[in-house]
């Protein structure tokens, strides 16, 4: 079976490999800056960004602290990370990418299931 993924909060069904960054491109022009996308397999990928980097992770399901992309050797904090539910996070550079970088991450695992060959991340488990 092919997993499916779908926007969590949004009832417009599915979306593919190949629509799934007009979807967060479209959230982030109305100043959606958190997306969780669910698959039909029980996982979740989470993209928050602050329109610079962005914080890319994929767990197996709920409750699991998952893994989420790095960008090693990178320096700073970067804060602007805006959640549906108001909070404003800040986290440290090397825990982020920048986000064409992440929206390769999501395009990839949404057509796949799986991190690209070319990533960097840390199993937080």
């Amino acid at each position: 079976m092919i997993e499916s993924w779908v926007i969590n909060d949004d009832s417009s069904g599915p979306v593919s490999s190949e629509t799934v960054l007009e979807a967060l491109q479209s959230r982030l022009d109305s100043g959606q800056l958190e997306t969780w996308l669910a698959s039909s397999s029980g996982r979740m990928l989470a993209f928050v960004t602050n329109t610079e980097r962005a914080m890319v992770m994929l767990l197996e399901g709920q409750g699991d602290p998952g893994e989420h992309a790095v960008d090693p050797g990178a320096e700073g904090l970067s804060g602007g990370f805006v959640l549906l539910n108001g909070q404003d996070d800040e986290y440290p550079d090397e825990d982020t990418v920048p986000i064409r970088k992440a929206f390769h991450l999501v395009e990839h695992i949404v057509g796949t299931g799986s991190w690209p060959a070319d990533a960097r991340w840390v199993v937080d488990r």
